[in-house]
C-alpha cells in the first residue's frame, strides 16, 4: 500500500454513485493508474477540484475503498447545509462525468504495528476511519471502532460495519439515548493493561476533537498516541456573516457566510501564507487585535487555553459570531 505526498492531477471519471445514509453519496471514481503504485493505504484521502461560483476550488475526501492498483478510489461525501458549492456540486455526479482528482494523499498513516488501537469516528468522519478498521481486521489486530451519529438513518455504512467488526464496533447513538461518553471513553483507555501504548485515531467533529484532547490531556496520556483528522467545518454557532479588518493595511472586508476569513482577505488584495485549509497546520494564524462578537474558534491547531486567551485565530476555519445585535467584527494584526 503506497500514498503520496505530492498533488499528481488527472482526469478522473465517475464510474458509480449510490447514496449511503442520509445526506451521504458513495461515489466510485476511476483515474490512471501510476507505475510502482498500488492500493491506497489507509487514512489517505483524494483532492479534488470542485467549481464554486466564477472559479474552481479544492476539496479533501477520504478514501473508503481502493482496488490493487491504487486506480478505482471510492468516497463518500456529506451534503452540508452550510456548503459553498463543493459538496452540492459532488452530489451531482453521475456515472460517466469526469472531474480533476489526484492520485491518493497521505497526511492520516496508520501505525499498523501499535499494541492497541482506538478508532472514533463521529458522523462522516467514518470516511477517514473505515478503511484503517478493515486493514486492522485483516491483521488481526487489537482494535475497537467507536462509531458516534445523530441517527443510524444519517451514519455511513452502519450495517456493514457491524457485519465486518461485530462487538469491535461501538455504536453511539443521539437518537437512540446512548451518546458517547468522552471522559468514559478516554478513561477506559487509561486504564486498560496497555493504555499508554494504546493509539487514539480520530476523525469528526471539531466540538468531538477538542473534548477528547481536553480529556486525553487530562488523563495523562502520550500526546504522540492521539492521532486526528479533521474536516473543518463544524463551530459552536452557525456561520453567519461578519466584517474583517486589518487596521495596518487599511483593509476592510465582509466575510460572507459562505467563506472563510482567508477567503475574504485574498478577495480584498491582502497576500497571506496558509496550507491545509483546514485548520490542522497553523500557517494561517493571525494576531486577533479586537474582536466585537464570539470567536468561534474551528481549528485542532490552538490548544484549549490558546483559544480561551483569544490573541489568535485561524483564518481558514474560524469565524466571529454575534453576541449582540449589530455586526460581528474582527481585527487582526499582520506579522
Amino acid at each position: 500500500m503506497t500514498t503520496s505526498a505530492h498533488p499528481d492531477w488527472a482526469t478522473g471519471r465517475v464510474l458509480a454513485t449510490t447514496p449511503v445514509a442520509a445526506g451521504v453519496q458513495r461515489i466510485t471514481i476511476h483515474r490512471p493508474a501510476r507505475p510502482a503504485h498500488g492500493r491506497a493505504a489507509p487514512g489517505s484521502h483524494l483532492d479534488v477540484r470542485v467549481p464554486i461560483g466564477e472559479g474552481t476550488d479544492l476539496r479533501s475526501y477520504s478514501i473508503v475503498e481502493s482496488d490493487d492498483e491504487g486506480s478505482t478510489l471510492t468516497i463518500s461525501v456529506l451534503r452540508m447545509p452550510q456548503s459553498r458549492g463543493g459538496s452540492a456540486f459532488m452530489h451531482t455526479l453521475a456515472p460517466g462525468d469526469e472531474l480533476q482528482v489526484t492520485q491518493p494523499l497521505q497526511n492520516f498513516p496508520l501505525n499498523v504495528t501499535a499494541p492497541r488501537h482506538v478508532l472514533l469516528a463521529g458522523g462522516i468522519g467514518i470516511t477517514a476511519l473505515a478503511a484503517m478498521a478493515a486493514v486492522l481486521r485483516r491483521v488481526d489486530a487489537d482494535y475497537t471502532l467507536v462509531y458516534v451519529g445523530r441517527s443510524r438513518e444519517r451514519m455511513a455504512y452502519v450495517d456493514e460495519l457491524a457485519r465486518l467488526h461485530g462487538d469491535r464496533l461501538q455504536l453511539h447513538v443521539d437518537a437512540e439515548r446512548t451518546p458517547l461518553d468522552v471522559a468514559g471513553l478516554v478513561a477506559s483507555i487509561g486504564s486498560h493493561r496497555l493504555g499508554t501504548a494504546t493509539e487514539l485515531y480520530m476523525c469528526g467533529p471539531i466540538r468531538l476533537m477538542d473534548a477528547v484532547r481536553r480529556e486525553w490531556d487530562t488523563a495523562g496520556l502520550p500526546p504522540a498516541h492521539l492521532r486526528f483528522e479533521t474536516f473543518g467545518n463544524s463551530g459552536w454557532f452557525l456561520p453567519e456573516e461578519f466584517v474583517v479588518t486589518i487596521p495596518q493595511r487599511a483593509v476592510e472586508a465582509t466575510v460572507r457566510s459562505n467563506e472563510t476569513i482567508l477567503e475574504a482577505l485574498t478577495r480584498a488584495g491582502v497576500d497571506l501564507m496558509y496550507d491545509c485549509r483546514k485548520g490542522e497546520c497553523g500557517l494561517c494564524l493571525l494576531d486577533v487585535e479586537r474582536v466585537d462578537g464570539t470567536l468561534d474558534h474551528r481549528d485542532v491547531f490552538l490548544s484549549g487555553a490558546q483559544k480561551a486567551a483569544g490573541r489568535s485565530i485561524s483564518t481558514c476555519v474560524s469565524r466571529v459570531a454575534r453576541t449582540g445585535s449589530s455586526t460581528p467584527t474582527l481585527s487582526l494584526t499582520l506579522p
